[in-house]
């Protein structure tokens, strides 16, 4: 068997192999033609010449199969310069390496009228397709395409034993009458998509049993169950069809939705919120879970210190979760949109708001909650809604938000002012200024504790340059800046929750959640008596 013979056996058994192919040679190259079959493994059939050459062929193909990109190595057979091998052959060589043998795993476990439908269509699309049933009738070849692995047990749950179920596995559980069976066996599986199709009623009564059964509750929130996209399907083939849209999105990361509600192109559902700390991040979440496609901006290092609820926390590196929403730093318009795309919430540095300009949404809000207009204007949107002191509705903007803790939290003014900054922190169990951390000094902070920690009174929290913190008295830390920021002397670096054990710091607190209530509500207020 010659090694593309071979090539197509692996691709049609679907199992992960680079091609490596010589495209180009210069002077004393190991060989002028040639190709190369590398395993997942490590393993290869064939040769582009041997030696370090070819070693780093391997190492850059194993590397491709990971990223399942193809792509160009150059090599010199030389001891120093760009693309040295530590060789003194003298030639050079350019080798382009392909993947196969990738396509994405679906296992149809039932082998109903719903997964046949559902094996042709993703048989077009691409997918390796494995269905499990312990009926040998309707596992009968002339029921799936070509290439199908059909596997039977005496019973469901031997049927899916024979399943390679991994973490890449696209799952679809329809069966007649053996749901509860299937998913018990399948839910603790790490896979890239599991859906069950079933009715809401028969989706409650399945879900109770897990919970019953011990199953933690995040293996149940990620089972996609009633299953597919409400597109009105009610044949098999409409339902597969439903099934695979749902597939198709999981796969490519992709928020769903109609193409004519890309944000690119409509703007009536973007926002622009100015700030990303808790207060921000609280609206933003009432707005993202509303259906708006929200975009935070703030300056390059914020100074929040609630940083466990707040998106601005992945100006510092690694996206951020906030209440199962991800927030990740965009450094353009594209990788803005890329990451709206993938229904996560985008933040970019932009102390002066010139993305108002780049992305013309149609709502602004001012969260930076800085007690006084930092250069937010009425003209920036065509909607434009401010929260707290600083702001006079119907000059600088359209709405502001009251944020004074009392009864008129949260109230919308349409015209006017809110109450003025009052300077006094929030009560928690009667205490205010007390279990703010204030910094003795300028100079660079460096914590001794993490948020969620619980501390003594006179405990030392944090030193700013050689001055310490400590505790004001005995609580949960519920804010604390991040370290190796500058600050002045007063300047807020944190708060004690003198609740302890009691109280959280890993939701939206109830003010930011009753502002962003707010927010919205001036929203849908004001499109609908100001752009209709």
């Amino acid at each position: 068997m010659n090694i593309f013979a071979k090539a197509a056996q692996l691709e049609q058994d679907n199992i992960p192999f680079a091609l490596a192919n010589i495209i180009e040679t210069r002077g004393s190259a190991p060989r002028h033609s040639g190709q190369m079959i590398v395993k997942a493994d490590g393993s290869i059939i064939g040769t582009v010449g041997g030696g370090m050459i070819e070693r780093y062929v391997i190492e850059q193909a194993l590397e491709a199969l990971k990223e399942r990109k193809p792509r160009v190595v150059k090599g010199r057979m030389t001891r120093n310069g760009p693309d040295a091998m530590g060789m003194d052959c003298g030639g050079a060589m350019t080798v382009f390496v392909d993947v196969y043998g990738l396509r994405p795993s679906l296992i149809l476990i039932g082998a109903g009228h719903v997964n046949r439908a559902v094996a042709q269509a993703a048989h077009v699309l691409g997918f390796d397709i494995s269905v499990a049933d312990a009926y040998a009738d309707s596992l009968a070849e002339e029921h799936f395409p070509a290439g199908t692995k059909r596997l039977l047990g005496d019973t469901m749950e031997e049927a899916i034993d024979q399943l390679d179920i991994n973490k890449d596995s696209y799952v679809v559980i329809a069966t007649n009458h053996q749901d509860q069976d299937a998913i018990s066996k399948v839910v603790d599986c790490e896979t890239r998509y599991t859906g069950l199709m079933a009715s809401r009623r028969k989706v409650q009564t399945l879900f109770t049993h897990l919970r019953q059964s011990g199953v933690d509750e995040a293996r149940i929130k990620n089972i996609h169950s009633p299953i597919g996209f409400n597109i009105g399907a009610e044949t098999p083939e409409e339902i597969a069809i439903s099934i695979m849209a749902e597939i198709l999105k999981v796969k490519h990361e992709s928020a769903g939705g109609q193409l004519k509600d890309d944000t690119r192109l409509n703007q009536n559902k973007l926002v622009l919120v100015r700030g990303a700390g808790d207060m921000a991040t609280g609206v933003a979440v009432r707005l993202f879970n509303a259906g708006f496609k929200v975009v935070m901006t703030d300056i390059a290092k914020p100074t929040m210190i609630r940083c466990s609820v707040s998106f601005g926390q992945c100006l510092f590196g690694e996206p951020v979760q906030v209440e199962g929403i991800t927030a990740c730093k965009a450094n353009n318009k594209d990788e803005v949109f890329a990451i709206i795309d993938r229904n996560q919430i985008p933040v970019v540095v932009d102390e002066e708001c010139s993305y108002a300009g780049t992305l013309k949404p149609t709502f602004l809000v001012d969260a930076i909650l800085a007690k006084h207009n930092v250069g937010t204007q009425k003209d920036m949107a065509p909607i434009t809604i401010a929260l707290g002191p600083g702001f006079t509705a119907g000059k600088d903007c359209d709405a502001v938000i009251e944020t004074n803790r009392g009864h008129h939290l949260g109230r919308v003014i349409y015209q006017g002012a809110t109450q003025p900054n009052t300077g006094v922190p929030g009560n928690i169990a009667g205490y205010t200024h007390q279990r703010v951390l204030r910094a003795p000094c300028a100079g660079v902070m460096h914590s001794h504790v993490k948020l969620g920690d619980l501390v003594q009174e006179g405990d030392v929290i944090a030193h700013i340059g050689d001055s310490p913190v400590v505790a004001p008295l005995g609580g949960m830390v519920r804010g604390l800046l991040n370290n190796g920021l500058s600050v002045r002397e007063g300047f807020k670096i944190g708060d004690i929750d003198p609740r302890g054990e009691e109280a959280d710091y890993t939701t939206v607190s109830d003010k930011a959640r009753a502002i962003g209530g707010s927010v919205l509500e001036a929203m849908l207020h004001l499109e609908q008596h100001t752009m209709s």
